[in-house]
């Protein structure tokens, strides 16, 4: 169920509430003549009652509560209802008091200054109460009215960092990759034609198809296997590289372009010019989970090595809180016998 459908039914429970209550209300009068014979126009003006109760509830629930009580204006709110209670109470009163003369002239109703007191205190006080219910229910309403602005607004600074980050990744990537080919058109130009064909196959996936929040797994491991293509071309055979893919669902969404970071450290820092290397990529996919997993050789960077500064690994670990809070474990750095490891699994939603 969507957000608006959420609300949509949220605001029409509400409002079928509203009318149940007055029909009950304005009906409740009916109970009076059991027995004793229905007279419209007094059923009307005994309604009275009700009517003074809507007019002080909705007062105070569209207007009062809004302008005055929840901004802290709570001594004006208090006159305003103070004087509205006791004159709606004195004209309910009254009005009863002119209706019994007609319809029941033989009513015992107290007419000296106490009684008259006492009626429209009582009539003050019953009017109070929905006065009260009102301001409590503008209160909860405007708590739950700032409470959803507020997810609104985090959900959009969230999709606008997440956009940024994605926007980021792609310059970043494009560069690592066109330093990989510029430095294959100095020695060996067939394969440097071979690694600018593998590009554009992926630039096609990042201008078309990467542009929804989510692509099938599919395509992402089909993005991964053409960089590791692209990148194999310019490795010596020394190098062995690795991609391995077990997909049990390849319409499961994921995130786009979410491990082409880790993948690209991995033939940064795992390829030695002078060591038998190697890379190793592993992508499964569960009823549960996706998990990446990439070890590679370990060749730490000199000290004077000032190539990279970790944007990478950094745009994952914000991408993954984003897009799968609680929903990942992201393990990596280098392991005991001397190979780095990248795992992260993430629990898909069935």
């Amino acid at each position: 169920m969507s957000k608006g459908s959420y609300f949509d039914i949220n605001k029409h429970l509400a409002g079928a509430c509203h009318m149940a209550l007055w029909a009950f209300l304005f009906l409740s009068p009916l109970t009076y003549w059991r027995g004793t014979g229905f007279h419209f126009l007094h059923y009307l003006m005994t309604c009275m009652t009700p009517l003074f109760q809507m007019i002080v509830f909705y007062l105070n629930y569209v207007v009062l509560a809004p302008r005055l009580f929840v901004r802290g204006k709570h001594r004006y709110d208090l006159l305003i209802n103070i004087f509205l209670l006791i004159s709606l109470g004195a004209i309910l009163h009254f009005w009863m008091v002119y209706v019994n003369s007609i319809y029941a002239p033989n009513a015992n109703i107290s007419d000296d200054a106490i009684g008259t007191i006492s009626y429209i205190a009582r009539n003050s006080l019953n009017l109070a109460i929905f006065a009260g219910g009102a301001t409590a229910l503008a209160l909860a309403r405007r708590w739950v009215t700032t409470d959803q602005k507020v997810k609104e607004l985090e959900a959009e600074r969230a999709t606008a960092e997440l956009r940024n980050l994605r926007n980021q990744i792609n310059p970043h990537f494009l560069l690592n990759t066109l330093n990989n080919i510029y430095a294959l058109t100095a020695f060996d130009a067939p394969k440097a034609q071979e690694a600018i064909q593998e590009l554009s196959r992926m630039l096609r996936h990042i201008l078309y198809d990467y542009q929804q929040p989510t692509v099938s797994l599919s395509d992402e491991v089909e993005f991964l296997q053409n960089y590791v293509n692209l990148m194999r071309i310019r490795l010596s055979n020394s190098v062995d590289v690795q991609f391995h893919a077990s997909i049990a669902n390849p319409q499961l969404e994921v995130a786009p372009m979410l491990f082409i970071s880790l993948v690209e450290n991995a033939f940064k820092h795992g390829v030695s010019p002078s060591e038998p290397s190697f890379i190793h990529v592993k992508i499964e996919n569960t009823n549960t989970q996706i998990v990446c997993d990439i070890q590679n050789s370990n060749h730490p960077k000199a000290a004077d090595d000032h190539s990279g500064h970790g944007i990478g690994l950094v745009q994952v670990q914000r991408r993954l809180d984003l897009t799968y809070p609680n929903h990942y474990q992201w393990e990596h750095g280098p392991t005991a016998d001397g190979i780095y490891r990248s795992r992260i699994v993430i629990e898909t939603k069935v």
